[in-house]
């Protein structure tokens, strides 16, 4: 059975920069583009970007919805005002850790 790499919209200009692919989550994602000196010196001196458009996204409404996050993530979610966000963690329920993730609010 083949499964289809998928690549983000962002996937041809990672092509021009020379960028070097590899499958990371089922998406083809760059590994490096001219060396990691080269890169870090680029990003000290002008700008850098991260391709982030592979990672899921989901919204969270309703009564519940604070509750399920103070339960499920390791951060209390509580204090976060408008337009702030945490890194955090969603725990499985066998003391495991699902996923890394941002929270905003």
């Amino acid at each position: 059975m083949t499964t289809m790499v998928k690549r983000t919209s962002l996937y041809p200009l990672h092509r021009t920069l020379g960028a070097r692919m590899t499958e990371f989550g089922g998406f083809e994602m760059p590994l490096s583009y001219s060396g990691i000196i080269e890169e870090h010196r680029v990003v000290r001196s002008a700008a850098g970007i991260f391709d982030l458009s592979h990672m899921g996204e989901f919204e969270l409404r309703g009564n519940a919805a604070l509750a399920m996050l103070e339960h499920t993530l390791t951060n209390s979610a509580g204090h976060l005002a408008d337009g702030q966000a945490q890194y955090t963690l969603m725990c499985a329920e066998d003391g495991g850790t699902h996923d890394d993730l941002i929270l905003y609010r």
